[in-house]
């Protein structure tokens, strides 16, 4: 399994974009909330939403007036899920999940951004075959005080199917079915986590640079910033050095 990178934004634009997705997980956690009731010890929509919310540190007092909307019902406002397939510049594989009130809108919206920046939407199942659903728990190296191979051993203890060792940090693949599980044994254990929840990873990964690698930064920008736009998961890396070189 490729290690797996998120882009979440260029220089200068990390605390709007820590914003957008205060915003975009409070409609998901009200979404789940809605669907399947307020507790989230019943409700495994609603807890993976929480534990999203809570990787990126996002205040208790949002989760709390999300779910309390949810309670309330004052909102009439039903929400689909949708998951767009497409390709990026250099034919990369990319999957957009959305969340809208309004599908021919997020539909236009998401069609805009991929034409806009070199690439194409396609028809559901065009890429998705290049990706598994997978459980995704990143601890950061500075939560542990274990070598490499006692960390995996306690993560593959507590139920996990691979630990994928970074510079600075661990991640942990689960199935989605025992991604609770294991984030729920590892809490336990003292960890917190900068990344949990379902997510679709690439079998493998492909390598942008130069121009496509801008187009494809301004393209993850774009999604970031669409409010219906809730993941977006792709199967290209661009280096360090290719990093440095597009500032």
């Amino acid at each position: 399994m490729p290690k797996f990178k998120l882009f979440a934004g260029r220089k200068g634009k990390a605390d709007q974009a820590k914003n957008n997705r205060f915003v975009k997980l409070g409609r998901e956690i009200y979404v789940q909330a809605r669907r399947g009731g307020t507790n989230p010890e019943a409700n495994y929509g609603l807890k993976s939403a929480i534990a999203s919310a809570r990787a990126i540190q996002m205040p208790a007092e949002n989760i709390e007036r999300a779910i309390k909307k949810a309670a309330g019902g004052a909102d009439s406002v039903e929400y689909e899920d949708i998951l767009y397939e497409g390709y990026g510049p250099g034919g990369v594989a990319i999957m957009v999940k959305c969340l809208t009130d309004n599908r021919n809108r997020t539909a236009a919206d998401v069609r805009s951004i991929f034409n806009k920046r070199g690439g194409n939407m396609g028809e559901s199942g065009c890429v998705a075959y290049m990706f598994d659903q997978k459980g995704l728990l990143v601890v950061s190296r500075e939560e542990t005080e274990l070598d490499e191979d006692s960390f995996m051993m306690e993560a593959l203890d507590a139920g996990a199917e691979d630990v994928v060792i970074g510079e600075d940090s661990f991640e942990i693949l689960t199935s989605p079915e025992d991604f609770d599980s294991v984030k729920n044994k590892l809490e336990a254990a003292g960890y917190s986590f900068e990344t949990a929840g379902v997510r679709w990873l690439p079998q493998n990964t492909v390598a942008a640079d130069g121009e496509n690698a801008d187009k494809l930064l301004k393209m993850m920008d774009a999604f970031e910033d669409n409010d219906d736009v809730q993941d977006v998961y792709h199967n290209f890396e661009i280096s360090d050095e290719e990093m440095n070189k597009l500032g």
